[in-house]
């Protein structure tokens, strides 16, 4: 995601989970595919700290095993000046936790068909 229009759907009409490290929101959308967004702020730390920050994010949810079942949506994770200091493996953690508690497609056997 890049538009401020989708950022602002996500933050007023989704919902929320919270962490140490990082907040999620995430609003359902009619779209095919799973959209993210990252947002740090100037209390995480300088330019450099933030863009590492996002980078780490894009791979840990690259690489999250649950992606493929996820709703389409659109997802942003606001990092808390917290995961400045915080290891790789504790964000990862915190991170796939989040995920995982995001709503999933039902089921192939389940769907209506045509």
């Amino acid at each position: 995601m890049r538009r401020r229009v989708d950022f602002q759907r996500c933050y007023r009409r989704g919902r929320k989970r919270h962490g140490s490290l990082a907040s999620l929101h995430y609003h359902s959308t009619e779209k095919q595919d799973v959209r993210l967004g990252i947002t740090a702020s100037r209390k995480v730390g300088k330019a450099v700290v933030r863009h590492l920050l996002k980078r780490r994010v894009r791979e840990i949810f690259r690489r999250f095993a649950g992606r493929d079942l996820l709703r389409p949506m659109d997802i942003v994770v606001h990092l808390k000046p917290a995961s400045a200091n915080a290891e790789f493996t504790t964000l990862v953690e915190e991170l796939e936790g989040l995920l995982a508690t995001l709503p999933r497609q039902e089921s192939a056997t389940h769907r209506p068909g045509p």
